[in-house]
């Protein structure tokens, strides 16, 4: 009996595959514009990883900086711990278990979720001038998580998609259309390659990844279909640790990518691409871990991906204020990110009908306003020859044309900041960003100081911002 389940189960989902094909989707209308100085595509390049490593990273992304990510999907509805909540629940957790038999009936299942993540709240055009608030130069949105169920009405997942359940919306289309019909924001997608109970990737799990059919059957077919949709700037593929990366083949398909997809001049892919031998060894840029910080510069462009709620990606309902970054975390992490070598791309959830909760706004619209006043030392910086000073505690360096930028995380006591870092000349002057009159410095006249700069007096309304104060230093060395 279990072996004819298993086979019905298998036959179904093949033909609900091949059924999903024959269905009439609606092309999205979204139209995004490239410069010629943005195109990167040198190919063609070779499905194997030594090739694919070699594509230059478009430019584009590693001065973009700052980013923002949206973890969104049918978790969103029961909102409880973090969005890996139904596998947590089928796992056995007790917290979750204890969850469901307490505010569920008992035969309730995690699909029944699905028709209350409604969205009735959700105005793409409001989160676009939100992320534009932020300063963000590209936004990542959830198209797939790992419970399977797409924001878009996928071919491929039939009738488990947001356009058949739930909001009946195209939530990725509507998005991507409101941030490139009113922002300069670049669009990307987040994928997960993989399905924690889809019946086709369970079988291939079980046959010791000797198979491909769920590869094969809906993996590939839905990266090449949000591709061809939606033509993002950027995929950040998502993976599990099972699965060497033949089983992925993921080389394929960013040969596909680079050479002969509608994206491929500019284009931007991460390192999750199946299998514990791919993350952080090949691929775009690397992200290694989440929350990935190194605090010391990398050989090659890496990314922190990071949450403002300090534990979920998705939003939840049991939080408390403790739980969320402050703007002194924030502007501290964005400071150790970019100083060596990382973009930072922060995280919110949105709720099940559509909304961003007053306090990630509130997050959002403070970065933004940071950046409006110090992008200057953050939006196209490079790494310096020292990333952090060797004297003062929390102060990280930047780099951009001859400049030097100081990120100052701490106002100094008694207004006096000793640096160890910078040589300093007759020429060297010293500006902190926001405020219009040049600051005082003198050479340093203890061990370890090579200059002490004066910060200027000022109170409340007169602060150029809250937290990190950024200095500009010309002709140091």
């Amino acid at each position: 009996m279990e072996i004819l389940t298993k086979a019905l189960i298998l036959c179904l989902a093949v033909f609900v595959t091949q059924a999903q094909k024959l269905r009439f989707r609606p092309e999205t209308k979204v139209v995004q514009f490239h410069k010629e100085s943005e195109k990167v595509h040198q190919g063609p390049y070779q499905p194997n990883w030594e090739s694919i490593d070699s594509r230059p990273i478009p430019g584009w992304y590693d001065e973009a900086k700052f980013g923002i990510f949206m973890h969104w999907g049918v978790y969103s509805v029961p909102a409880f711990k973090n969005e890996w909540f139904w596998y947590k629940w089928k796992t056995g957790n007790p917290d979750y278990v204890n969850f469901m038999k307490e505010n569920y009936p008992p035969h309730f299942q995690y699909p029944d979720f699905a028709p209350k993540f409604t969205a009735e709240m959700f105005d793409a055009n409001h989160f676009a001038d939100v992320l534009q608030a932020s300063g963000a130069q590209y936004v990542v949105l959830t198209s797939k998580h790992h419970e399977g169920f797409t924001n878009y009405a996928s071919n491929f997942s039939w009738n488990w998609n947001s356009v058949d359940l739930g909001p009946n919306r195209d939530l990725v289309g509507e998005m991507a259309e409101a941030v490139r019909s009113r922002t300069d924001i670049k669009f990307g997608l987040y994928y997960s390659l993989f399905e924690w109970f889809h019946p086709l990737y369970l079988k291939d799990a079980a046959n010791n990844f000797s198979t491909q059919d769920y590869m094969k059957m809906v993996m590939r077919p839905q990266l090449e279909e949000i591709v061809n949709l939606y033509k993002p700037c950027l995929i950040w593929a998502d993976g599990p640790g099972g699965g060497h990366d033949t089983y992925w083949e993921s080389p394929d398909f960013l040969a596909w990518l680079y050479n002969d997809s509608p994206v491929k001049d500019y284009i931007v892919v991460n390192d999750r691409w199946g299998g514990n031998n791919i993350r952080c060894q090949h691929g775009g840029y690397y992200t290694c871990q989440d929350r990935f910080n190194p605090g010391v510069l990398q050989k090659h462009k890496w990314e922190n991906a990071m949450t403002i709620d300090k534990t979920s990606w998705g939003y939840r309902r049991d939080t408390k204020y403790s739980d969320f970054l402050t703007m002194d975390e924030i502007t501290q992490t964005l400071a150790e990110t970019i100083s060596c070598g990382g973009n930072m791309l922060m995280n919110f959830g949105p709720t099940h009908d559509g909304r961003i909760i007053p306090i990630f706004e509130e997050r959002l619209r403070q970065i933004g306003a940071w950046l409006k006043v110090n992008g200057e030392g953050i939006y196209a910086s490079h790494p310096w020859t020292s990333q952090n000073d060797t004297f003062t505690p929390g102060v990280w360096y930047t780099t951009k044309n001859t400049s030097v930028y100081a990120i100052v995380l701490d106002w100094p006591e008694n207004n006096t900041l000793n640096l160890g870092v910078p040589v300093t000349s007759e020429t060297t002057t010293v500006h902190m960003l926001g405020v219009s009159t040049a600051l005082q410095w003198s050479k340093g006249s203890q061990s370890g100081v090579s200059m002490t700069i004066q910060f200027p007096v000022l109170a409340g309304p007169q602060l150029p911002c809250d937290y990190a104060w950024v200095l500009k230093m010309d002709n140091v060395n």
